[in-house]
């Protein structure tokens, strides 16, 4: 009896861990999930700063027109528009992740109201997920 104890005691070892194998089936499980995750998160990632980019582009364009009815001029700059309460705060450019980046575009030139900031694009380089260029939006 004494024997068979003992001999149940190196079997309860030998099923307390893993095999080399069977780690290697389920890190390569895991790697093939992740490998088919990855550049779904990644795209989905690229579609939410864009779309953030629109939003912003649309609420900075909807002050400057705002403060261009209200005030019957172009306003020189967004600081301008936060200093006049027509934006609460710049917002961050997504694709660069900084407020310093907005390119302010200047009014046509046979326009009759002052002011030097008609329209407002991003400063970010490169093209978006439909080809078009970021700075053309």
């Amino acid at each position: 009896m004494v024997i068979s104890m003992h001999s149940d005691r190196r079997v309860a070892k030998r099923s307390r861990g893993f095999t080399l194998i069977e780690l290697i089936v389920v890190m390569a499980i895991v790697g093939l999930l992740a490998s088919i995750a990855a550049p779904r998160y990644f795209g989905s990632l690229d579609k939410a700063r864009e779309n953030t980019l629109r939003t912003s582009l649309n609420v900075m364009r909807d002050a400057i027109d705002q403060f261009t009815t209200d005030q019957g001029r172009y306003p020189d700059s967004l600081e301008h528009l936060v200093q006049a309460r027509y934006l609460r705060e710049l917002p961050e450019d997504p694709l660069t992740g900084r407020r310093d980046t907005w390119a302010a575009l200047a009014p046509p030139p046979d326009a009759a109201l002052e002011g030097s900031m008609a329209d407002v694009r991003s400063g970010a380089a490169g093209r978006s997920t439909d080809g078009r260029l970021y700075a053309d939006w």
